[in-house]
């Protein structure tokens, strides 16, 4: 019980939200378990378990050791744009799952969309204005992870 409280109060204190609300973790990985470097590549592939980087209190897979090693030199380059939760739903306020081969890269960026029942919100962000739902998405994403 006193280390619970310990956390919490950290949290608290540093005005830092939990890694739980910080990332996205569909299967217990960061992008599901793709390789997040793959996406810069053109076509986004799953991690194995030969490759695990754990980074910020988080999982990551990556497909290759070449892969894994890029990441840790310059994670910042790599990790999706809010926590990996989708870039549309950031923008409207809302934290929603999304479908990790439904993605853009956007000024050297990861951006990840919700695409399931019909409704493809990377379609949405494109027919909208990426720059204007971005920069939206931008000040809700540093609102959520006070």
């Amino acid at each position: 019980m006193k280390y619970s409280l310990l956390i919490i109060s950290f949290f608290l204190i540093s005005g830092c939200a939990p890694t739980s609300e910080r990332y996205n973790l569909g299967d217990g990985y960061v992008a599901y378990g793709f390789d997040v470097v793959s996406y810069f590549e053109g076509k986004p592939v799953k991690g194995l378990d030969d490759f695990i980087v754990e980074y910020d209190g988080v999982s990551l897979k990556f497909a290759t050791e070449a892969h894994a090693q890029t990441f840790e030199r310059n994670p910042g380059q790599f990790l999706p744009q809010y926590g990996g939760f989708c870039a549309y739903a950031i923008a409207e306020g809302e934290r929603v799952d999304i479908d990790p081969e439904t993605y853009q890269i956007l000024d050297g960026k990861l951006y990840l969309f919700y695409n399931a029942w019909g409704t493809n919100t990377l379609e949405l962000w494109s027919r909208e204005g990426p720059e204007i739902l971005r920069d939206r998405a931008d000040r809700n994403w540093s609102e959520m992870i006070k």
